[in-house]
């Protein structure tokens, strides 16, 4: 690969990526985290936290994979939460992207099963569907009518289907219709469901559970994925799924067999986080909320979410315009090619219930001078 010939186009294209600066410093509103119950920055969590740390002594280090680890104590207290929770057993990986490029690709490595998947699901997914190595199919983003004609074309000439989807997707904020996804599975005879509930978890549903629990189906996907690193402010994932599945994904997922497991500390953070978040409705409320009055703002007549898309079409004018914001008080990221489809590049806004509908609110004018 000619390095310095592929930085130079990225450049001309204005598709050059650089890792930001720290923000925090910055008097700007971040509008570009994905924080959405606003517990990254809480110090009265951070503080009640710390103390029971010290007191219990929790390892900073696992220093080996789950599968060799000395210490599994706050795993699996995590474990159990999220089971609780869920009503089901769950397993802990590193990241959302080990979750997904893990389970998947055990879950299709005979090559007998195919993948149809949401034209929009996330990179993660897609390298799990390629690092497994099975056929896939893509219907257009939540149109479940041409999901179910390749279902009826396809799926009688494979010995398995692995439907694979988002609940709410990462760069315009709408939601998959859940109910229609497992009415699919149903139909279709030796059929999976895989939903990744990364931006849902914390943020939706009756005790932060997603959007699967808030529709009363959840123990109707056989795979629910959700991320402890966005609105848990965490760090790692967790599956959801069926106690042979889970030990099937034990023996079979390479990214949980052969990945140095997470510091026990933070297994215990995210063990602390989970069963206060299940109990903070009113933070959801709010963040309901602002998502009304962004939507308002930007002048967008879809159902209102706590990610919001301005697209305007190009990378340049994308970093123009973030730019023009930073300037304003708004620090809020340009998101383009390869992440969006090309002619699809856009600011991404997202929400947190740290904000208040006063420091939302004057984007309207302000995009409008833009």
């Amino acid at each position: 690969m000619d390095i310095e010939s592929t930085l130079s186009a990225l450049r001309e294209s204005g598709n050059l990526r650089r890792v930001p600066a720290d923000s925090r410093a910055s008097a700007s509103i971040d509008l570009s985290g994905n924080d959405y119950l606003g517990l990254a920055e809480r110090d009265d969590l951070r503080r009640e936290f710390m103390a029971e740390a010290c007191e219990r002594g929790y390892a900073m280090s696992a220093s080996a994979s789950r599968l060799l680890a000395s210490h599994q104590r706050e795993f699996d207290a995590l474990e159990r939460c999220i089971a609780q929770a869920y009503a089901r057993p769950a397993l802990l990986f590193n990241s959302g992207y080990h979750a997904n490029a893990g389970m998947i690709a055990a879950l299709t490595a005979d090559k007998r099963t195919l993948v149809v998947a949401d034209r929009l699901v996330h990179a993660s997914i897609i390298d799990g569907i390629r690092l497994g190595g099975a056929p896939m199919e893509r219907f257009r983003h939540n149109d479940y009518g041409h999901l179910r004609r390749i279902l009826a074309a396809k799926a009688k000439d494979y010995a398995g289907v692995l439907i694979v989807a988002e609940s709410i997707y990462s760069m315009d904020g709408d939601r998959a219709d859940i109910r229609e996804l497992v009415a699919a599975k149903e139909a279709t005879p030796g059929a999976m469901l895989y939903i990744d509930e990364a931006h849902a978890v914390g943020a939706l549903g009756p005790s932060g559970l997603g959007l699967a629990e808030a529709e009363g189906v959840g123990d109707r996907v056989d795979v629910l994925v959700g991320t402890i690193g966005k609105a848990l402010a965490g760090t790692g994932a967790y599956g959801v799924m069926g106690a042979s599945m889970r030990e099937f994904m034990v023996n079979k997922a390479r990214s949980f067999i052969f990945s140095t497991a997470m510091p026990p500390i933070c297994a215990a953070w995210n063990r602390f986080i989970f069963e206060r978040m299940q109990n903070m409705d009113s933070e959801r409320r709010h963040l309901a909320a602002l998502s009304r009055t962004l939507y308002s703002a930007l002048g967008l007549d879809a159902e209102p979410s706590h990610i919001a898309p301005l697209v305007v079409g190009t990378p340049g004018r994308a970093v123009a315009m973030s730019e023009a914001l930073e300037r304003k008080g708004y620090h809020v990221l340009p998101i383009r090619t390869p992440t969006v489809p090309p002619g699809t590049d856009r600011l991404r806004f997202s929400l947190s219930a740290a904000m208040d509908a006063g420091q939302i609110a004057p984007l309207k004018q302000i995009i409008a001078e833009l």
